[in-house]
């Protein structure tokens, strides 16, 4: 006997329930599985959204013949190699040659690997020194102009004047990069510290 009396304990019918023969279970709540939580929800629909695109049939998976779709529909033709790899490449750089498809959990994974693998100070450097022939730690500045306003992630004039205006950019017209990054990351170290 409970030390509470029965009005505590759970009264379900041993065969079927009296919501019409299937047991019903309770929806404990259960924690978000990781990769949620390095993605805000709007993000999350953003990425369910592609994921969705990229599924051709709706299966919920993407597989080859989804991705050969999308890449014709982008007037693209990838090679069986290609697409193979695409496919079997799973989060953690896992691979998968059992030709089932990605799922929207792994996909997510995938992305959430992907944008969040950039090393920052490591990488910027690299991009700057491709501008770099002669190893100085500066690019010119009106090297950089060029670049900034027609390559990539195009930037306006004023934001270009307001990045290469200030302490990193010389009077001989040099952008020194080694520092401006220094100070990133000593910014970027800053933000991550817990205030006290």
């Amino acid at each position: 006997m409970s030390r509470y009396g029965s009005s505590l304990t759970a009264n379900i019918p041993s065969s079927g329930s009296r919501f019409g023969g299937k047991v019903q279970r309770s929806r404990s709540r259960r924690e978000p599985s990781g990769v949620f939580t390095l993605f805000q929800p709007a993000q999350v629909q953003q990425f369910r959204e592609a994921f969705s695109l990229i599924d051709q049939d709706g299966d919920g998976t993407v597989s080859e013949e989804d991705l050969k779709k999308i890449f014709a529909s982008l007037g693209l033709t990838a090679n069986k190699d290609v697409l193979h790899e695409l496919i079997s490449s799973r989060p953690g750089g896992q691979l998968d040659n059992s030709g089932d498809g990605v799922n929207f959990m792994e996909f997510l994974t995938m992305m959430g690997e992907h944008l969040f693998e950039f090393d920052g100070e490591a990488e910027l450097i690299e991009a700057f020194e491709s501008f770099d022939e002669n190893d100085t730690g500066f690019v010119k500045c009106e090297d950089m102009r060029r670049w900034l306003a027609e390559v990539g992630e195009r930037m306006d004039q004023a934001e270009i004047d307001r990045f290469l205006k200030g302490p990193f950019t010389d009077r001989q017209g040099n952008f020194n990069y080694r520092e401006w990054v220094k100070v990133l990351r000593v910014n970027a170290d800053e933000e991550k510290q817990p205030a006290h």
